[in-house]
């Protein structure tokens, strides 16, 4: 007989009587009072917890419980930004319910039951809250109610479709190397936002603040979602529409927009698991030159590094990596090296060094360093909560801007351990500036910290130009420090389709700069499954090729003349589609709407689309259909209301139907909506190429409606645009009674700033543009111009495409053809 101890009988290995499926849960109770918070908010007092509601932008309001004594602090992580005082607040009450008005929202408080009712400033229902409870350790659900006509998005990284109803996702970041299927509830970035959209209501989209463990469950209940925390607050900020655009705009102005990045940035770019010494990077880069398959940037994996250790070369296969990149450099290629957050452990090693002589590494509360083994052995990892430790991590990248390099690629930063949890501990203690929270409660923030600190550090020591982050692992607000690529996904048909949903939910959590690994990163790919993908890839923002270790290679050339030709025609369409490119990511960093685009955002009235995730639009008037499984060579293709034109035959469609579009192996479906307009520059092979200055932009206009274009233009490496130093005109194409106008209106000039003489001012202000009025039925019978000058102008009627070449179009202009 065994002997036993007093662990037997421990109280949480004795069951009692009716709580073995029922876990004891608590609720707010009866409110029994109402008392300011500040000049911005009011804490609602219940018989078992307080919860805060707070007025915190136009349009957003703040819900944060508090079980126990006292007010809730009203403190956030740092993926909240400052915001401005929203004004007054008003507090009314009655016998049953608090009204509180702030930030243009009205929430109707019922005192017992509780629950909110929510209004937004038109008095339209917005939200219902219908109830909050939590168990023994604190675990916090609050749910909302749902509706038969409700749909979701965002979510961030997610697997499975475009519309999340019926699913159920945890936000925890996870080193998930298996294949990335659709019961898989949590990958590498975790971003607790959801938008619910009903066709019949306002928009309005729900922010957990919380970056340990948590869950939006739409699976549970047929009348209600769920959102949870595991632990910490539960920290709700709701955020208004009416519209989806309004409702993304809105969660930019509280989490932050994506900045501009260098253009060099946007270009294509090759990498490989890894390239393993400088001959054979020199080698790739000649081949795509030799080739003339445009390409800006190839990546370094870890192989690059002396026994793993990140800022240091392996001596034998790098030996002059200076020598490497001035090579690289002439010939127009960036290159992006691999940096972990797993610093070995070696005495010798002087970035350890520092980092334990200085505190900069991760402890458990009792002081130890939390060592865990990855690449490199056992290794420390710096606390990126502390201002301090992020500094000195920021500044070690000095080692890389002295070698020429402007951009860094984040990886295993979830932080991905190898040990049976896959992460840190979860006692592990993060400093947090003086404000110690557990590894369990701050997990999430890892990596997106980890970003912030290479960003930084990066920026100080480029001199005025951009750099570029690429990482693995984030939380709300990474895009204002770096672009998200969707990890280690798998050369399968499938994980081509699901990577569109993917991608754009990713645009509706407020992250515009993402992508896939094009190909497939792990797994065989093959010459077909490349083409197609690379087709996609072209019109994705983040455009990179990447392969494993163990798989085929998957540069562009290596699957016959007729692959790579099609690799070299999508690619070479992103190069000469790069101002329109650019021009969207301007407007991302300006109102936050993403670059690629579910056609939802645009059609939100069409009940066709809300779970269409096949087809996208690049912008607001390109719009791609990809072909997603193999052997196929035609397909369906929904074009929304109005009219839409081939892209590749101009043939004319009437939307607001589904049409069977043909797609062999070299073409993918695309159709342009009428009004339209795409700017395109000369085929360069890298974005700085001078070939692209060579001739003149060429503006294609598609007649058979209306539409804008904003042409957004700056150094495309520098900061001095944030002092003015660009230009934006403004683009409308009009037609009524049979004549069509473009007009043009120069919006912001800073272009010239600086010129030492008029004279040059002068020569700077002219520009010659080319205008392609494409799908134009008949042959104006007269062209004029004011504000520029119409050099000539001519039509073909085979093709019904109006040719225009305007000088002097620097500024605002008029043509106009009747």
């Amino acid at each position: 007989m065994s002997m036993l101890n007093s662990e037997e009988i421990h109280p949480d290995n004795v069951a009692t009587e009716g709580d073995a499926d029922k876990p004891a849960l608590v609720r707010i109770g009866k409110l029994t009072a109402a008392e300011p918070l500040g000049e911005q908010g009011v804490v609602f007092r219940g018989e078992n917890a307080s919860l805060a509601l707070v007025g915190v932008a136009e349009g957003i309001l703040r819900l944060k419980l508090l079980i126990g004594e006292g007010d809730p602090l009203l403190d956030a992580t740092p993926a909240i930004l400052p915001q401005a005082p929203t004004g007054g607040i008003a507090l009314t009450e009655d016998a049953s319910a608090y009204t509180f008005r702030a930030a243009g929202l009205r929430a109707v408080v019922a005192k017992a039951p509780f629950g909110i009712q929510l209004f937004d400033g038109d008095n339209r229902p917005l939200a219902s809250v219908l109830g909050i409870e939590w168990n023994g350790k604190r675990s916090q659900t609050i749910a909302l109610a749902m509706e038969e006509s409700s749909h979701f998005y965002g979510l961030g990284e997610k697997t499975g479709f475009l519309d999340k109803k019926g699913e159920r996702y945890e936000m925890w970041n996870s080193d998930v190397y298996d294949p990335h299927v659709p019961d898989i509830e949590a990958l590498y970035q975790s971003i607790p936002w959801s938008i619910h959209f009903r066709y019949d209501r306002p928009a309005y989209g729900v922010l957990l603040d919380n970056p340990g463990r948590t869950a939006f469950d739409m699976r549970t209940r047929n009348d209600r979602y769920l959102i949870s925390a595991e632990t910490g607050a539960l920290d709700l900020y709701v955020l208004a529409g009416p519209t989806l655009k309004d409702v993304v705009s809105r969660l930019a102005g509280l989490t932050g927009r994506t900045p501009l990045p260098p253009k060099w940035a946007i270009g294509y770019q090759q990498s490989r698991y890894s390239y393993m010494n400088q001959e054979e990077v020199l080698k790739v880069a000649r081949t795509f030159r030799e080739k003339k398959i445009p390409c800006d940037v190839l990546y370094l994996d870890i192989h690059y590094m002396d026994e793993y250790r990140v800022f240091t070369w392996d001596p034998v296969a790098f030996p002059r990596a200076k020598e490497m990149m001035r090579e690289l450099t002439v010939m127009g290629f960036n290159l992006v090296p691999i940096v972990d957050p797993g610093v070995k452990k070696d005495p010798s090693y002087r970035p350890y060094r520092e980092g334990v002589q200085n505190g900069y590494f991760c402890r458990k509360l009792e002081g130890e360093i939390f060592i865990g083994p990855v690449w490199p052995g056992p290794s420390a990892f710096p606390d990126f909560t502390d201002d301090r430790a992020s500094t000195w991590w920021g500044d070690l990248h000095v080692h890389y801007v002295e070698h020429g390099i402007k951009g860094i690629w984040n990886d295993m930063n979830e932080p991905s351990v190898f040990c049976e949890s896959k992460t840190m501990d979860l006692d592990v203690v993060h400093a947090n500036n003086g404000s110690p929270k557990t590894h369990g409660e701050w997990h999430n923030l890892y990596g997106m910290l980890m970003s912030k600190a290479t960003h930084e550090g990066m920026k100080r020591h480029l001199q005025g130009e951009r750099p570029f982050v690429l990482t693995r692992a984030g939380y709300t607000g990474i895009q204002r420090y770096a672009t998200v690529w969707t990890g280690d996904n798998r050369a399968y048909w499938e994980h081509l389709a699901m990577s569109i949903p993917m991608v754009l939910n990713l645009g509706l959590s407020g992250v515009a700069f993402a992508g896939p690994d094009i190909g497939g990163f792990s797994h065989h790919t093959t010459g077909e499954l490349l083409a197609r993908w690379t087709q996609v890839g072209a019109f994705t923002p983040f455009c990179r090729n990447h392969s494993a270790i163990d798989t085929i290679r998957q540069e562009p050339w290596l699957f016959g003349e007729k692959v790579e030709d099609i690799c070299r025609s999508y690619i070479g369409l992103r190069y000469r589609l790069l101002p329109t490119l650019y021009a969207l990511f301007y407007e991302t960093s300006i109102s936050g709407l993403p670059i690629v685009r579910s056609l939802l955002m645009e059609y939100p009235d069409d009940a066709t689309v809300y779970n269409l995730c096949d087809q996208f639009l690049f912008g607001p008037d390109l719009l791609i259909a990809p072909i997603l499984r193999p052997g196929t060579f035609s397909r369906a293709v929904y074009l929304p209301a109005g009219v839409w034109f081939d892209y590749w035959t101009g043939e004319r469609h009437e939307g607001g139907r589904w049409i069977l579009a043909s797609a062999p192996l070299e073409t993918m479906p695309m159709f342009v909506r009428a009004g339209g307009i795409l700017a395109e520059q000369p085929l360069a092979m890298y974005a700085d190429d001078a070939a692209a200055q060579s001739e003149p932009l060429t503006l294609n206009v598609y007649a058979g409606g209306e539409g804008q274009f904003r042409l957004y233009e700056d150094d495309g490496s520098t900061y001095a645009y944030e002092q003015g130093a660009y230009r934006l005109r403004e683009f409308r194409w009009l037609e009524q009674n049979g004549a069509g106008t473009l007009r043009c209106e120069l919006a912001h000039d800073g272009s010239l700033h600086d010129r030492e003489t008029e004279e040059a001012s002068k020569d700077a202000a002219k520009q010659t543009l080319r205008i392609v009025v494409r799908q134009m039925p008949s042959s104006p019978a007269q062209a004029t111009a004011s504000g520029a000058s119409l050099r000539e102008w001519t039509y073909d009627a085979e093709s019904q495409q109006l040719h225009v070449i305007v000088e002097d179009a620097a500024g605002s202009f008029e043509l106009r053809f009747f």
